[in-house]
């Protein structure tokens, strides 16, 4: 009779013998070896919002392009005095679009609005709330300094200042700076396209499949519509490849389809040692794969493979798992094979809202959401298929590799889920 093994209380116990990395130096062996993979073209700032810049830009004009008043007001030659001060009011105005076409003699006014450009002879605007106006004629307290209420020219940027370097994503917010500086178009890479395949014999397309009608130990796929919508928040070009049984040959096909329509793979399964694990195998045949044991959870299996040149990243197939290792491997591989600069998540420490005792080890990532007094809580269980985690939690508590006691009050690192963007 066959002896079975002790039962394990922790199935992520770190086995004997096994030549764990570390995730610090995974991400950084990763970092090494990625490189961007898709084409530069030149496209025009309305087009841009999402793409990575391939080379720096500069600003082409300056901003603000002159010195304006930057309030509704009367412009001088300042500084005022303390005290009352009186001045004259010349004819015309100054308006945004509209300069006055003229000298402001010293010691007068001249009537300006928001924006308009200072006329000759103008470097001071005094709010028109501070001011009584009789005929044409002014009235205000002083002191105030030369140069008060006004923007001076390239004040915020200067022509020829860069703006933006090469590996930059750019953001909404950066469209009104290049706009503003006279930049109209822009070099940039193009989407790296990004193809999502689901394994088992287990698995059904969501949809596909009434509730009462599902066979016998059948589950939902939930990772492919995740990863889909995952890659097109980050920016990328979601590319679906659909779902491949338990064999070579059905993974064969969904693989070779995606040549030409995908510049990198991830595929959720299949990836550790198992008798149906055909990722790793099939890569290891007739591809190129390296599997990591990175001493992480949830997700220590970790499958990067070629093949026919295309990246695949073999993720576990746990949704937990998939994601976090989407987050924390692929979000930045990937990001660098679209012309990116590698991009480590923002962490923030904040207090604990739970205790843990953590074995050492390992890196460890739970599933946590901010609370009203400011601290971090963590879902309940930290099973790899719970799925509804997900969507309670807000983002991460990263925890490190040594062992730990966590009580309330302790200051955690906490990665919002917006940190990955």
């Amino acid at each position: 009779m066959i002896t079975p093994p002790k039962l394990r209380n922790d199935c992520f116990a770190l086995p004997p013998g096994v030549d764990w990395v570390p995730l610090d130096q995974a991400l950084e062996r990763l970092a090494d070896r990625v490189e961007p993979v898709v084409a530069v073209s030149e496209q025009g700032i309305a087009d841009v919002v999402g793409r990575v810049l391939a080379e720096q830009v500069s600003a082409a004009r300056a901003n603000p392009p002159a010195a304006n008043s930057a309030v509704d007001g009367y412009g001088f030659a300042g500084p005022a005095p303390v005290g009352p001060v009186q001045m004259p009011v010349i004819e015309g105005r100054a308006a945004a679009g509209a300069p006055f076409d003229g000298v402001v003699p010293r010691g007068c006014a001249i009537r300006v609005l928001t924006g308009a450009i200072l006329p000759e002879g103008v470097d001071t605007v005094i709010l028109q709330e501070d001011v009584n106006r009789e005929g044409n004629a002014i009235a205000f307290n002083g002191p105030l300094k030369a140069g008060a209420n006004t923007r001076l020219a390239g004040e915020d940027v200067t022509t020829g200042t860069p703006l933006f370097q090469t590996g930059r994503r750019l953001q909404p917010q950066d469209i009104a700076l290049l706009a503003a500086t006279g930049i109209s178009s822009v070099r940039v890479f193009d989407r790296l396209r990004v193809g999502v395949l689901s394994t088992g014999d287990e698995i059904v397309p969501a949809g596909s499949i009434a509730p009462d009608n599902m066979p016998a130990g059948a589950i939902y796929d939930s990772n492919r519509p995740m990863l889909l919508a995952l890659l097109s928040e980050l920016g990328f070009e979601p590319v679906d490849l659909g779902h491949a049984a338990d064999s070579r040959a059905a993974l064969r096909e969904r693989l070779e389809g995606a040549i030409g329509k995908a510049d990198a793979i991830l595929t959720s399964g299949g990836v550790s040692t198992g008798d149906e694990d055909h990722v790793s195998a099939l890569l290891t045949e007739e591809g190129r794969i390296d599997t990591w044991r990175i001493a992480v959870k949830p997700g220590r299996p970790l499958a990067l493979g070629l093949w026919q040149g295309v990246p695949v990243f073999g993720l576990p197939g746990n949704p937990v798992a998939a994601l976090v290792c989407t987050l924390i491997f692929g979000r930045p591989a990937l990001g660098r094979m679209a012309g990116e600069n590698w991009k480590a998540p923002v962490g923030f420490t904040v207090p604990a809202a739970f205790s843990k005792n953590k074995k050492p080890g390992r890196r460890e990532f739970l599933r946590a959401r901010m609370n009203d007094e400011g601290a971090v809580e963590v879902f309940g269980s930290e099973g790899s298929g719970r799925i509804s985690g997900l969507s309670w939690a807000d983002g991460l508590v990263e925890i490190g590799d040594a062992a730990q006691t966590i009580r309330p009050g302790d200051m955690v690192r906490y990665i919002p889920y917006a940190s990955f963007r």
